[in-house]
């Protein structure tokens, strides 16, 4: 089964190519062959000449990445984009989601349908969509959001994965936490599935694991993208009989409290992080003797969901990105509530003073639409304070 990704903005085609350049790498890397013919048919088909394409569409309204990504792919001779699968404008959406949202996006509407019904027909059997963008600019966040409604509205039956890339807490936009707030409370009605990675977070890693000195952008999406590949890369489940899974989103993200049951109850002022669901991805040496037991303890998860059915592993034998072992854990948990609660609250204290909203409403958003997306999101946030 194959994934169509829509890459969107400046961030999401950047994160796009390095993800692209990592699982092709990987797929092609020493003698495994079904491990990388199920890592090629999910994300590239291949041209009569042999050629791997990628099956991404490509989406910015402004030209000057997307032709540095496609020139990028083409030029490291192992994978391409396809020639005609991007969609670019001279002029961007200035920061602003309100312009991408409801000026560019319905604007150009059809013609990215029509790149993305090309790539799912190039699919023998199609497992999802994901979407990669950012949220705190105006293309990204704005046009992404819109296109994801779109493609909600295409493809009801199909599985849609939005992967966000969180700003840094001390800002790139002046209105990032506006476009933020807005994007998040849009997508919480529309994806099937959030992946979030923080930049400060992604920072980190690379300053203090990586010990790079000049931490560039490029650092941080080659970190964004090689976890990210290590989640979508083929593995072994616990019901996927020794074959590789079919479905790379092939993650049961409903979680649903058994009937009756007490769900939550306060936990004002722990800083215990309760979790939901976890999935943790084991790939290289050793995978079926790891101690994973304590993923399972009781005390991890919220008491209205047994540990058995809140934990889940898969496993590959074939090392991946080069790293002779490696682990990733996709947790549904607190861990995001403070980001998301600052972030809230930054743009809340931006909109008491009516800071910016002028810009915001020239392009169609109301102050109801502002109101509509607190309240939402500050649902999400009492919903995951009151975790037990």
């Amino acid at each position: 089964m194959s994934v169509v990704t829509v890459q969107l903005g400046q961030c999401g085609n950047q994160v796009g190519q390095e993800l692209f350049g990592i699982i092709c790498s990987d797929a092609q890397e020493g003698q495994r062959k079904t491990y990388s013919a199920a890592s090629c048919e999910r994300f590239f088909h291949q041209t009569a000449h042999g050629d791997f394409v990628a099956r991404a569409v490509l989406i910015d309204m402004e030209p000057k990445v997307i032709n540095h990504s496609m020139t990028k792919a083409a030029t490291s001779g192992r994978w391409r984009y396809g020639d005609t699968s991007h969609f670019s404008q001279k002029q961007g959406s200035g920061n602003n989601w309100a312009n991408g949202y409801c000026v560019h996006g319905p604007r150009h509407r059809e013609v990215v349908e029509e790149l993305v019904r090309r790539e799912v027909e190039r699919c023998d059997r199609l497992a999802g969509l994901m979407a990669v963008m950012s949220v705190a600019g105006g293309t990204g966040s704005g046009v992404g959001t819109y296109v994801t409604q779109c493609l909600r509205d295409i493809y009801q039956k199909s599985f849609i994965l939005n992967h966000l890339t969180w700003p840094y807490g001390t800002g790139e936009v002046i209105v990032q936490n506006y476009n933020s707030v807005l994007t998040l409370a849009h997508l919480y009605q529309l994806s099937d599935a959030i992946l979030v990675h923080e930049n400060d977070t992604v920072h980190r890693i690379c300053s203090q694991l990586l010990n790079i000195k000049h931490i560039s952008f490029s650092d941080v999406n080659r970190v964004i993208a090689h976890q990210l590949g290590s989640v979508l890369q083929p593995a072994l489940t616990a019901d996927s009989h020794g074959a590789y899974s079919r479905n790379p989103l092939g993650i049961d993200w409903q979680v649903r409290p058994p009937a009756g049951s007490e769900q939550t109850r306060s936990l004002t002022g722990a800083s215990f992080n309760t979790s939901l669901a976890n999935l943790l991805i084991l790939r290289g040496k050793d995978v079926y003797s790891a101690e994973t037991d304590g993923f399972e303890d009781p005390a991890l998860y919220s008491s209205w969901l047994s540990s058995k059915e809140a934990f889940n592993l898969w496993k590959s034998p074939v090392p991946f990105n080069k790293y002779e072992k490696s682990a990733t854990l996709v947790s549904n948990s607190q861990a995001l509530l403070r980001p998301l609660d600052n972030m809230v609250g930054k743009a809340w204290n931006m909109f008491a003073s009516r800071a910016y909203i002028h810009q915001y409403i020239k392009f169609g958003i109301s102050e109801e639409d502002f109101l509509d997306s607190f309240t939402s999101l500050e649902q999400v946030v009492a919903s995951y304070s009151q975790l037990c």
